[in-house]
């Protein structure tokens, strides 16, 4: 079992920025990535951006490239989503999430309400 918790999340003006923050503790060792997910309103889950433990790979979206940007601290099994120059259709619940090694993302947060107003 993996127990993620998200912070951060909040109200921001439109060019504004915030940092998510997700603590992974538990059976880490069984996860080999972490992944930021969101979901706007009216709409489905979607991926963000992700960053594997070892080696550092990312990936993102092409709507948040430039903008937000993905890192980790090993030591504290810890993953980050700084969001800079936020726009209003960044609003959503954001959510974190541990994939296994040899599986897809098997665990989840409960979820950071990030608004962002016009």
């Amino acid at each position: 079992q993996v127990t993620l918790v998200e912070s951060g999340g909040g109200v921001e003006q439109a060019g504004g920025s915030l940092r998510l923050s997700c603590a992974a503790s538990g059976r880490t060792s069984s996860t080999d990535a972490m992944a930021w997910f969101r979901r706007a309103p009216g709409k489905e889950r979607e991926f963000v951006a992700s960053m594997t433990w070892s080696g550092g790979n990312t990936r993102s979206i092409d709507s948040v490239k430039g903008r937000f940007t993905i890192s980790r601290d090993n030591a504290k099994n810890t993953v980050y989503l700084q969001m800079n120059s936020l726009k209003p259709e960044d609003t959503a619940v954001y959510y974190c999430a541990a994939r296994r090694a040899l599986d897809d993302y098997a665990y989840w947060g409960q979820g950071t309400q990030v608004t962002v107003s016009s």
